[in-house]
């Protein structure tokens, strides 16, 4: 599909460009946007394609998608934030500041654990309803309430959904404001960078919808989740079906239609956040550069936490390149090379592709979002990784 490609690519850049294009015309892209900063300025800022499945719609510069877990970078940002205030500290126990989650043996669990997907708590006990991801008090009071599916700091296992009602109720009781007002008071806001957890309905309007994946027949996958079809939820423990823990992760508590006022409106802090290219790039841009958060801090957060030997007890059963996925402290860390050459670059992916990183050694930040679903971060989905490397080879040329 040939797609005219809108925005900037300074001199030397023009790799990038010609990668996004390629995104279009060999990747399957519908509408998509990618930006990059390097000592702070943009050097890339490119959008193109179209914001609804008809193609009715341009996507415009200023054009807000769904970035999925790409989200839980910004959630996780606003913890640091508390813990560099020493308002929040990562070794004391959750209920310190949430007294109720001490409830069925979790008294003990550390905050740090909740960042690093070791708390053992990827879904409530009880499945809940479909539009129980919109009521806040309700899925965080039973998450409180319900014992781990494992040991808690014996085993990583992706929090997929409640990463972000965990890590979000945390700063909520700690801030005394909403995971999504504090993105926007303390961060976002003053940055002036569109990312929002919990998008007003004044911004709706700029909101791409999301798209199916294309199957290798050219035709759409039915995506019942962000991962497609998953069997029903299992009677049993995490080990009666391959597929059970990322079920449990999803199918527990679902995400609704997320091209639903509803759900762009909700505060969902590890899936639902929308944002633009450029607006990930500048809070990524703030991160590598030292502005946001201290070099002490930093390299706290990007340091190993999970995944050095063992599997991840959720993704193992998802995608084979993710079984021992690495994690700091609410990051993905580079061990693949998404994010570039650097392996101490920091970020998170989301589901079906869009992907944001800091890279501080190089002075680095990147962001690429979509609204066709992909295979994400699995190593499967190119359209990203393509981009990254062009971005890395332009600054090679020019020996940056």
């Amino acid at each position: 599909m040939s797609v005219r490609v809108h925005g900037t690519c300074a001199p030397g850049f023009e790799r990038v460009r010609e990668e996004f294009e390629r995104n279009f015309t060999e990747r399957g892209d519908l509408g998509a946007a990618v930006a990059a900063t390097v000592d702070g300025v943009f050097v890339v800022d490119l959008w193109g394609g179209a914001a609804d499945r008809a193609g009715a719609r341009p996507w415009e510069r200023d054009t807000l998608v769904n970035v999925y877990s790409t989200t839980k970078g910004m959630t996780a940002l606003c913890a640091h934030l508390l813990v560099e205030r020493g308002e929040l500290e990562l070794d004391a126990p959750v209920a310190r500041y949430w007294p109720r989650f001490a409830a069925a043996g979790k008294a003990d669990i550390p905050v740090r654990w909740l960042l690093s997907h070791r708390g053992g708590l990827i879904a409530p006990q009880e499945p809940m309803g479909r539009d129980a991801v919109y009521d806040w008090e309700r899925v965080t009071g039973a998450l409180a309430d319900s014992a781990p599916w494992w040991r808690p700091g014996a085993a990583q296992g992706y929090h997929a959904m409640t990463f972000g009602f965990l890590v979000g109720e945390l700063v909520r009781r700690v801030s005394g404001v909403s995971l999504g007002a504090f993105l926007r008071s303390e961060v976002t806001g003053p940055l002036d960078a569109d990312v929002f957890v919990g998008t007003p309905e004044s911004e709706q309007r700029r909101c791409a919808d999301m798209a199916p994946a294309l199957s290798a027949a050219g035709g759409t996958l039915s995506a019942g989740s962000a991962f497609g079809r998953l069997p029903a939820p299992p009677v049993g423990g995490l080990d009666e079906h391959p597929l059970a823990p990322l079920t449990l992760a999803l199918g527990y508590l679902p995400l609704g239609d997320v091209n639903s006022a509803a759900y762009r409106g909700a505060e969902i802090p590890a899936a639902n956040g929308h944002a633009t290219a450029r607006g990930l790039a500048t809070v990524y841009r703030e991160l590598a550069g030292g502005r946001l958060l201290a070099a002490e801090t930093l390299e706290r957060l990007r340091t190993l936490q999970s995944g050095a030997d063992e599997p991840d007890l959720v993704l193992r059963a998802a995608t084979p390149l993710a079984e021992t996925w690495q994690w700091g402290l609410g990051f993905m860390l580079n061990q693949y090379g998404q994010a570039g050459p650097n392996p101490r670059a920091f970020g998170h992916g989301g589901a079906g592709g869009s992907y944001a990183f800091a890279d501080p050694e190089n002075r680095v930040s990147y962001a690429y979002t979509m609204n066709r679903m992909g295979a994400g971060t699995s190593g499967e989905d190119l359209r990203s990784i393509h981009l990254v490397g062009a971005l890395y080879k332009s600054l090679r040329d020019q020996g940056k």
